[in-house]
């Protein structure tokens, strides 16, 4: 055998090896890695366990930004505004990436402005019915003072002596009445004790 044809036959036989021999390791070298998010993930679905899998498709969360859409294209969701944005590829470019922030920037400049328009309407609010109390207050007070009823004496009656009275009316009865219960208070109540003598 010459030279050459040994060299042919170690050669051949390598490659059968090699060719024959299973394969422990995934040559990653020869596949080509996912495109987007949605590749990406679909190959996660094919890991053997769960915990892999999860593995997996953070992995894929880290890698890709961009959600593929269905009539083609992309779209990023910012979390931050609650808002998507249209990009290009899987993931924003720089310049994408630049909009992105500069429209975060204006919502935060939106909220702040928001947020004190609110403050000012509620403050605004709370000094009216402060005033409104205060207002109801001085009204409450000034007709309390309206109010107040000042002592009127009662008008007196005089009888005429010797004038007659029609018996049952109010006006003849209410004297003997009033002359009667003095009369039984002096009965029933002790004479008022004098003071003993010294002597």
């Amino acid at each position: 055998m010459s030279d050459v044809a040994a060299s042919r036959a170690l050669v051949f036989a390598a490659a059968g090896f090699f060719l024959l021999a299973p394969s422990h390791a995934d040559a990653q070298w020869w596949k080509r890695a996912p495109a987007d998010f949605e590749e990406c993930a679909d190959a996660a679905e094919r890991a053997a366990t769960k915990a892999e899998k999860t593995s997996a498709l953070a992995d894929c969360n880290a890698k890709f930004a961009g959600r593929r859409k269905a009539g083609g294209g992309y779209t990023y969701y910012d979390f931050l505004q609650d808002r998507t944005f249209e990009i290009a590829g899987p993931n924003p470019t720089p310049e994408e990436q630049r909009k992105i922030d500069q429209s975060y920037a204006l919502y935060l400049a939106d909220q702040r402005r928001s947020n004190d328009a609110e403050e000012a309407a509620a403050r605004q609010q709370r000094e009216q019915q402060e005033r409104q109390a205060r207002e109801l207050q001085q009204v409450t007070l000034r007709s309390e003072v309206e109010r107040v009823p000042v002592p009127v004496e009662r008008p007196k009656v005089l009888r005429q002596k010797g004038a007659t009275c029609t018996r049952g009316s109010f006006s003849c009865e209410w004297p003997r009445l009033s002359e009667g219960l003095n009369e039984l208070k002096k009965l029933f109540s002790p004479p008022p004790s004098k003071p003993a003598k010294k002597g």
